[in-house]
């Protein structure tokens, strides 16, 4: 199935030019492009973030799986899916009360939770990408694939936290796709990690005029 999917994205897969001696793909370039298009609405609470979300997680999930990065081409199905979700939370979902839901914050109990099922789910995921997969950073893929999938779940409840969670996600997503030599991901990641920290101002903005 995979591999189908692979050969029918061969062409996107052609190299556009290299970076740094490792080859960037067509298919890279554009994902890179709408990646910054979604976080740029994400800052803004604007819902064509998640279209934009799920077209540029299709994109990687084939970048990602061209490079063995099974978790992290894994997570981007996920997302697509978690994607529908969020898109219907930022435009019918309800916070307390029934109001419509607006950016605020997680409970201190509630921020121990993720933290606790973010460490517990790393080495079970990396330990089944170790045994199941050829991947050759199995644990590395692992952690950001976690982070991810909360980060990913605090956005679409317009949670602030959201943004620290990336924050830590990009960070060690740097050093995953270095190793993997994804020379433009890894630009796009550090940026990423930069515009969290953007993010976050903004959303803690947003909360207090809430």
């Amino acid at each position: 199935m995979i591999d189908a999917l692979l050969d029918a994205a061969r062409p996107a897969l052609a190299v556009a030019f290299t970076l740094f001696g490792s080859p960037v793909t067509w298919l890279e370039i554009a994902a890179f492009w709408i990646a910054i298009a979604m976080v740029f609405a994400n800052f803004r609470v604007h819902p064509v973030a998640w279209p934009l979300a799920i077209l540029s997680s299709l994109m990687y999930a084939l970048l990602f799986a061209d490079s063995k990065l099974y978790g992290e081409a894994g997570l981007q199905i996920v997302f697509v899916v978690v994607a529908f979700w969020g898109w219907w939370e930022w435009l019918r979902g309800t916070g307390a009360g029934g109001a419509p839901l607006r950016v605020h914050r997680l409970s201190a109990r509630l921020r121990i939770a993720a933290v606790v099922a973010t460490l517990a789910a790393w080495p079970l995921l990396g330990g089944l990408l170790d045994r199941f997969t050829d991947s050759d950073v199995p644990y590395l893929d692992a952690l950001p694939t976690v982070g991810s999938l909360v980060g990913q779940l605090l956005l679409g409840r317009k949670l602030v936290e959201n943004w620290l969670v990336w924050l830590a996600v990009n960070v060690v997503s740097v050093g995953l796709f270095a190793v993997k030599g994804l020379w433009l991901t890894v630009i796009l990641y550090t940026l990423f990690a930069l515009l969290s920290v953007v993010g976050w101002r903004a959303w803690r903005r947003l909360e207090q005029q809430a």
